[in-house]
């Protein structure tokens, strides 16, 4: 335990997406300038920044608490699970010192040192987000000033410490989403969504760049409605994207999470014309049956989603594009899943996540008609999992003869191959090149690259000399 004479020790562990990384960097530049250290082991308090998407989410959120009690430090649970359930999170495991939501984040250093000397703290009583930013995005900005908006800045400095030394980061643009898709129930514990200022942005990503950043990754609950809550003349993300993209040090810019329907050609066009932007398109289909996404509350079908896809390749040929898809969707039927299957196969993607629906709480679609059972859903789960992996197979192995340009993130050792990405693939979820005869390159270089095998969504490439 720490004495008054010596620092008070802290240590961060993350789950979930690049949005909670960008909040546990923001976390830890707070708690710096607080008077904690950073630490990795002897912690005298363990912040764990969880997860409350799915029920699995949830699940390893609850055994890296348990974990984090089990060496001895007082525990503090914050992030998405801790905002959506709060109390009843603090209620059901005793194990946490405190459950702290987004609007203690400006203060956790404050806290932790309560919880430090065994104060009690009243836990987070969970609110809907959404009700505390007008409904309409023009006055979104004035209120983001007095609620805490994971992500939001409201000033130059930025307040952020790294958490690694990788040479890509994610960079939030916006938090929050107005979407309201009958599966998801982000929208209630993140908030309406509020774009952050591009300057902020910007100084953000310069100072990413000072920090040794490559590769700026920009995350967001829904990327495509970025600059619609600021002043016209403040620009959208098709403005945004050159300032990134001229910043000194910075070599690539990935844009993720875009919405199929909102997706305009001008955008399309930015992300593939616009130099160092990577042609990669995050694209959030979740289906392509109209029936079952109406259901879910969203729009589009096969061929409005095939358009798209024919659009971006005839401005870049060699985008990658990517998806996740849910089946077994409440009223799916073998219609439906047949209609998915169309669009995969035409489709041609890169990489593909696919899941099965479960219900969640609080969400339209749990009190649906039409369920299927367990059986059923990981049946059409092995499916379509199966018809992805041939499909995004293929797709790689298109790519063999073909030059890439490979950021190198894992320099070659006696143990451990040379890896890197190109620019279709995204960090951790859509493969990675593996790079032979890779003497001499190190953590953070950008070298082009001719594909010489794939194995699965992987590529096997050798350096051109230059």
């Amino acid at each position: 335990m720490s004495s008054p004479t010596t620092p008070r020790r802290v240590s961060l562990l993350t789950l979930g997406c690049a949005r909670n990384e960008v909040d546990s960097e923001e976390l830890a530049g707070r708690l710096g300038e607080g008077g904690w250290e950073l630490v990795d082991e002897d912690a005298d308090v363990v912040v764990v920044n969880t997860c409350g998407f799915v029920e699995q989410a949830k699940k390893d959120s609850v055994d890296t608490l348990l974990a984090a009690s089990d060496t001895g430090a007082k525990v503090v649970a914050v992030g998405c699970m801790a905002e959506r359930y709060g109390k009843e999170l603090a209620d059901s495991l005793p194990e946490a010192a405190a459950v702290l939501g987004f609007d203690q984040y400006n203060d956790l250093a404050e806290r932790l040192n309560d919880v430090l000397h065994g104060k009690a703290i009243e836990s987070h009583v969970p609110v809907d987000r959404r009700t505390l930013l007008p409904i309409t995005p023009v006055k979104r900005q004035e209120a983001a000033a007095d609620v805490q908006v994971p992500g939001h800045g409201w000033g130059p400095k930025v307040q952020r410490k790294r958490l690694d030394d990788a040479p890509v980061a994610p960079l939030k643009i916006a938090s929050g989403c107005d979407r309201r898709c009958s599966f998801c129930a982000i929208p209630s514990f993140r908030g309406a969504f509020v774009s952050r200022h591009p300057d902020e942005v910007v100084a953000e990503a310069m100072w990413l760049a000072e920090n040794g950043v490559k590769e700026l990754f920009l995350v967001s609950e829904n990327s495509t409605s970025y600059g619609k809550d600021l002043p016209r003349e403040q620009g959208a993300l098709e403005q945004l994207l050159p300032r990134l993209a001229s910043i000194p040090g910075i070599e690539r810019v990935r844009v993720s999470y875009l919405q199929p329907a909102e997706t305009k050609p001008s955008l399309v066009a930015a992300i593939a014309k616009t130099e160092k932007v990577a042609n990669y398109f995050d694209m959030s289909f979740q289906h392509s049956a109209e029936n079952v996404l109406r259901r879910m509350r969203r729009f589009g079908d096969t061929d409005s989603f095939l358009k798209l896809v024919w659009q971006i390749r005839e401005h870049a040929p060699e985008a990658g594009i990517r998806s996740n898809f849910i089946v077994g969707f409440p009223g799916e039927t073998e219609e439906d899943l047949q209609e998915l299957e169309r669009f995969l196969t035409e489709a041609r993607l890169d990489a593909v996540g696919i899941f099965g629906y479960s219900d969640e709480d609080g969400t339209e679609a749990e009190n649906l008609d039409g369920k299927l059972d367990a059986d059923a859903i990981a049946e059409r789960v092995q499916r379509i999992g199966n018809l992805v992996e041939e499909l995004t197979s293929q797709r790689a192995e298109d790519r063999v003869g073909s030059e890439v340009v490979v950021l190198i993130e894992q320099e070659e050792d006696e143990e451990s191959d040379c890896v890197g990405r190109a620019e279709h693939q995204a960090p951790e979820v859509d493969g990675e090149c593996i790079v032979i005869d890779a003497e001499g390159l190190k953590r953070g270089d950008l070298v082009r690259c001719r594909v010489v095998d794939s194995e699965g969504v992987d590529l096997v490439v050798e350096v051109i000399a230059t």
